[in-house]
């Protein structure tokens, strides 16, 4: 899939409240899928971000069905989400199956992706 026929993810939280995407970005950066060796924004694991009245929503998704790591991934990602955003987060998990097209560009080069 070339750049131009990618399809652009748009979060509604950048629509909403775009002050606060490049600090969550910058914080959901810090969380490492341990398989792969790259973070779940590099991944495109992060499918939107809603912030509810008093709260956010952040729906994510895995590489794989039965990723063992799921728990730890969408725990540390609530975390890194609800301090960047500077209120309760609770976490989504989509249902979207992940594709290598999903990455951030450049960030599947080492796999031999793009």
């Amino acid at each position: 899939m070339t750049e131009e026929e990618r399809p652009q993810l748009v979060w509604s939280i950048e629509n909403t409240h775009p002050e606060l995407v490049e600090s969550l970005k910058e914080a959901l950066r810090e969380v490492m899928d341990p398989e792969i060796g790259l973070n779940i924004i590099e991944l495109g694991l992060i499918r939107d971000v809603v912030i509810e009245d008093t709260q956010a929503v952040v729906t994510m998704i895995m590489t794989t069905p039965f990723c063992p790591y799921a728990p730890a991934l969408l725990e540390m990602a609530r975390q890194k989400s609800e301090a960047a955003l500077g209120r309760p987060t609770k976490m989504a998990l989509g249902m979207q199956a992940w594709e290598p097209w999903m990455m951030e560009e450049g960030a599947g080069a080492a796999w031999g992706f793009f």
